[in-house]
């Protein structure tokens, strides 16, 4: 039986901290973003916790790095037939329709990306981000209107912005939270999660253990969400009936 019981922040890394009932400290990096988990001992102090993956820090930005730069995608050329997922869900993509205006929809397990004759892969591929991005600001209000009472703070700004390493950030200072559009392409319980997730930073700003606490009471299956999250497909591929 195990309990995560704390939520480190080291160099920069977010470390899930895991209390067991065992003789050595193990830390493991998992696919497929890198997460760094330790199972340390019960009696094991923070301090302890903190040195050791000082310690190991070379090792685990190696691990890291090779799992983020695996091959995890096909490339989206934006032709008929590929896959592309919208709110967990994979849809078939069909490009075979024009029309003076770019358009985008869901219809059956189809989607949609009727673009102007002549539009190239790029553009057909612009017309799509920015679907996704209306999608996510579509779905923010109503979470925040849920959540913010709830937690009791309020933000002053929402930016929905691509990021490289970050499905969300939270700048407390400015009460201004960003939230990544590809959010649109996983499980609205992800989308969710990180709503709470950011939501908490404005009661805590760091990882500590406070956080953790915060986030168990808020949203007690948040590790579940994550993990979902992290496991999730990322882009496109062919389709197979």
């Amino acid at each position: 039986m195990s309990t995560a019981s704390a939520y480190l922040t080291v160099a920069g890394l977010g470390i899930d901290v895991v209390y067991k009932d065992i003789k050595n400290l193990h830390i493991s990096v998992y696919p497929p973003v890198g997460r760094v988990r330790v199972a340390a001992p019960d009696t094991t102090d923070e301090d302890t916790i903190r040195l050791a993956i000082v310690q190991r820090l070379p090792w685990i930005k190696r691990q890291r790095e090779q799992l983020q730069k695996a091959d995890r995608q096909t490339k989206r050329e934006m032709q008929s037939g590929e896959t592309h997922y919208v709110w967990g869900q994979r849809y078939r993509l069909d490009v075979s329709r024009t029309s003076g205006n770019f358009h985008v929809e869901t219809k059956g397990q189809t989607l949609w990306v009727v673009t102007p004759a002549g539009a190239d892969s790029e553009a057909k591929l612009s017309a799509l981000d920015r679907w996704y991005r209306r999608e996510i600001k579509a779905a923010l209000p109503t979470l925040l209107a849920k959540w913010q009472p709830i937690m009791g703070v309020e933000v002053d700004k929402i930016v929905v912005r691509r990021m490289k390493t970050k499905w969300g950030t939270c700048m407390a200072h400015s009460r201004t939270i960003w939230i990544n559009p590809e959010l649109a392409k996983k499980n609205p319980r992800c989308l969710e999660y990180i709503v709470v997730h950011e939501l908490t930073h404005l009661r805590e700003r760091s990882h500590n253990r406070r956080f953790t606490e915060l986030m168990d009471q808020f949203l007690p299956d948040w590790r579940p969400r994550r993990d979902e999250l992290n496991g999730a497909p990322l882009a496109s591929e062919d389709w197979h009936e």
